[in-house]
């Protein structure tokens, strides 16, 4: 059986919970040499992982996800270092758990667990069995570091969420999961946001959250929220979207959100449903601090439809319905301004 779920009880206190912002962008932006893998500064550069989790938490953050995404044995081999899962991944753990306990507050440290970048059977090589195990290995280190819920994100595949939800549950840690709706309103696998609740059905135990991360933009994740909030009103739904739209500067990538911007995806997300928000690539410090500042004042109003969602937060890059929608609010933005 799994452990007490710390997620429901701070929602249960807080209402709705602040996850925290970007892993790799923040990183590269404090010295990781592109390529590199994050999970090797657990042991290299701890201070640095450190210091991440501490300006997230400053920030007022209600959860840190620890620096493991890429941490099972497929993604280390790349490195040389799938030898080393257990290490890292409770090394990982270990430093988030050690901001958090100073932290003068509640702070969940959830275990970032990603996919493995491998296909599985019958479209590639890796078993479901082997699925499990090489999760397994991950979460096994993630616990025994300290991590309280195993966090399974941006994900394509029903299966590969399976393969990590069952390893979760043989651990014996809650567990969430969350999908990267980045593909014309649907993974890369095809699965549809509203169809994410379903993913674990028939596990012995349930996910605590499910929802979505990562995709294309704060208007597309906030148009699959509304979708997967309408699936099973009162869920525990996730959204953790990219600060704006990336675009390249040069060769570096920069992201369009602002601290205003992400405030006012903060403000919607919590209208169209969503218990934990928090942000993706490009979400900075300075931006999780505007949007701790947006939640905390912000009274749940009307839920917003997805004219409403481009309206406030600019246009959808890739769902089915975003010309209409698109299309529509341009219209009304018109209107006014011809009114005005």
């Amino acid at each position: 059986m799994t452990t007490v779920n710390p997620i429901d009880a701070l929602i249960a206190e807080k209402g709705v919970l602040l996850a925290d912002g970007a892993t790799g962008t923040n990183l590269f932006a404090m010295g990781l040499p592109a390529g590199e893998a994050p999970e090797i500064l657990n042991e290299t550069a701890p201070e640095t992982i450190a210091k991440l989790h501490q300006g997230f938490v400053d920030a007022g953050a209600d959860i840190i996800l620890t620096n493991s995404f890429g941490g099972t044995r497929h993604r280390l081999k790349l490195h040389h270092a799938q030898d080393r899962v257990f290490e890292l991944n409770k090394k990982a753990a270990e430093i988030a758990r050690s901001v958090a306990d100073k932290a003068g507050r509640e702070v969940i440290v959830a275990g970032s667990v990603g996919p493995t970048g491998e296909l599985l059977i019958p479209l590639g090589a890796l078993s479901y069995e082997d699925a499990v195990e090489a999760f397994a290995e991950q979460i096994e280190g993630l616990k025994a570091g300290g991590a309280e819920v195993a966090w399974i994100e941006t994900m394509s595949a029903p299966d590969e969420i399976r393969a990590a939800a069952e390893a979760a549950i043989r651990v014996g840690l809650p567990y969430t999961y969350t999908g990267s709706f980045d593909t014309a309103g649907r993974t890369m696998m095809g699965l549809l946001p509203k169809d994410i609740h379903a993913v674990a059905d028939g596990l012995a135990e349930a996910p605590i959250g499910v929802g979505a991360n990562c995709g294309v933009g704060a208007s597309d994740i906030l148009a699959s929220l509304l979708d997967m909030t309408e699936a099973k009103p009162g869920a525990t739904v996730i959204v953790k979207g990219n600060c704006g739209i990336p675009e390249f500067r040069g060769s570096e990538i920069h992201y369009s959100g602002t601290p205003e911007l992400m405030s006012d995806y903060v403000r919607l997300a919590v209208d169209a449903g969503a218990k934990i928000i928090g942000g993706c690539c490009g979400t900075s410090f300075a931006h999780l601090a505007a949007m701790r500042k947006a939640l905390d004042v912000h009274k749940k109003d009307m839920r917003p439809t997805v004219e409403t969602i481009v309206e406030r937060i600019g246009p959808l890059r890739n769902k089915a319905a975003s010309a209409n929608a698109n299309e529509n609010a341009e219209g009304r933005r018109e209107r006014r301004r011809s009114r005005g």
